[in-house]
């Protein structure tokens, strides 16, 4: 029996509880501490950095989530059990196996795959030639580079219209360019290969085959070996209504979504969830944790357009809430390879959350503006994105601030009950679609 095993085992059975530090500092994050806190299992959360709303969890603490030294120091000296990788970004630069080749920390559980498994969302190659490799249904693509710039732009002057344009790397949601004009599809080409308009991010250029359909996101926590499947959802990118204007991180979400029906569900996971946890295990890619499946429906089956490797940001927001099982005893689970002992139980009440924002955003924004109303808000969760201080002087700190997420018996009564509390909260330059769930 492995170390890793017999204290996930030991903790579950004899109701030990857990030292946990989540790295994150988004409204995903603030979710996640909502949810953590809630268990038995937890003894006390820390949150790295964190926000003014995770503070309501547990102990923010002033660490960076790439800055792999001192998150050890505090590992060991705090005696963490669990360290949860809210974000992206540590577990593609590494932090599980970082931690796992430390014998001081091997122990220590991690929510999260492996740097080469975290390559399913930074590196959109990467993943595309995985699902080839596996038959996962997906666009048909290309990539090309700086070596192969002129082929990329012959390859645009003949491509199918509309063009879809991707950062290979992390481009924090926004590095997807979708357009009808092919002028411009080789100007963004350009841009994201010679300008660097995406850094690093867009030194490579996957172009993709244009799907028409309705998308939705899918949330499968797999222990390498079996896996569950979590409430689906569906976010709004688009800064403006009626899905205009450039892409966001995320303007709102609902869930359940309304035509992920058992059917369709059932083609999702023997065409795409299976296969790809099976994938994974073939290939001796170590995989634990999330698999966020950006999907779209096509004439009612199933295409993947995008992997991530943690939980979605604002889809979080309305799936915790919806999920009712113990997520520290999920991550126990996991690390004893027993999720097929799972059954995921979730709130038969729709959720919706909508997204206030600042004024500018996705493009330049200010920041430090005053909040107010916070208190007034009785009927609904705030998950809060991009905020600093505490208690009445509450700032705002990014151009995502605060996701209000409301339950009710229909999407409808979800959003209007969400829409209500987005009214009394209040900052200067205060934005949000006021048509989320809009096709339902």
């Amino acid at each position: 029996m492995t170390k890793g095993y017999f204290f996930g085992y030991f903790a579950l059975k004899f109701f030990v509880s857990m030292k946990i530090l989540l790295l994150g500092s988004g409204g995903r994050e603030c979710a996640l501490s909502w949810k953590l806190a809630q268990s038995p299992l937890c003894d006390h959360l820390y949150i790295a950095p964190g926000n003014a709303g995770t503070a309501q969890y547990g102990t923010n603490v002033a660490l960076g989530i790439n800055d792999f030294e001192a998150l050890k120091s505090f590992c060991l000296d705090q005696r963490i059990d669990i360290l949860f990788p809210g974000s992206e970004e540590p577990l593609v630069n590494g932090v599980y196996d970082f931690f796992k080749e430390d014998e001081l920390l091997r122990h220590i559980i991690i929510p999260g795959p492996s740097k080469e498994g975290a390559q399913l969302e930074g590196s959109k190659a990467f993943s595309k030639k995985l699902m080839a490799r596996h038959h996962i249904p997906t666009a048909a693509y290309a990539e090309f580079d700086e070596s192969s710039f002129e082929q990329g732009i012959t390859y645009l002057e003949q491509h199918s219209l509309p063009i879809v344009l991707k950062a290979d790397g992390l481009a924090a949601g926004k590095g997807v360019v979708i357009t009808s004009d092919r002028e411009e599809a080789k100007a963004v080409f350009t841009d994201m290969i010679h300008n660097e308009q995406f850094g690093a991010a867009g030194k490579t250029v996957v172009v993709e085959q244009f799907l028409s359909g309705i998308e939705l996101s899918v949330f499968a926590f797999t222990d390498g070996k079996n896996y569950v499947l979590l409430p689906e959802a569906k976010d709004y990118k688009r800064v403006g209504e009626g899905d205009t204007g450039p892409n966001t991180g995320g303007m709102g979400a609902i869930s359940p979504v309304p035509f992920a029906d058992a059917a369709f569900m059932q083609k999702v996971k023997e065409q795409v969830v299976e296969p790809t946890v099976q994938a994974l295990r073939s290939e001796k890619i170590v995989y634990n944790g999330f698999i966020f499946f950006g999907l779209i429906n096509v004439a009612g089956e199933p295409y993947v357009i995008e992997y991530n490797c943690r939980m979605g940001d604002p889809e979080t927001e309305v799936v915790m809430p919806r999920l009712e099982n113990d997520l520290v005893e999920l991550v126990i689970k996991m690390e004893a390879q027993k999720l097929d002992e799972v059954t995921i139980q979730h709130s038969k009440k729709a959720a919706a959350t909508v997204m206030l924002v600042s004024k500018g955003y996705p493009g330049s924004y200010e920041k430090a503006k005053p909040i107010s109303g916070l208190e007034q808000v009785k009927d609904s969760l705030l998950f809060h994105a991009g905020t600093s201080g505490a208690g009445a002087d509450v700032l705002t700190s990014g151009g995502r601030v605060i996701a209000i997420t409301s339950y009710g018996d229909s999407i409808k009564e979800a959003l209007q009950q969400s829409y209500q509390s987005a009214s009394l909260v209040n900052f200067e330059g205060k934005a949000f679609r006021k048509d989320i769930g809009f096709e339902f």
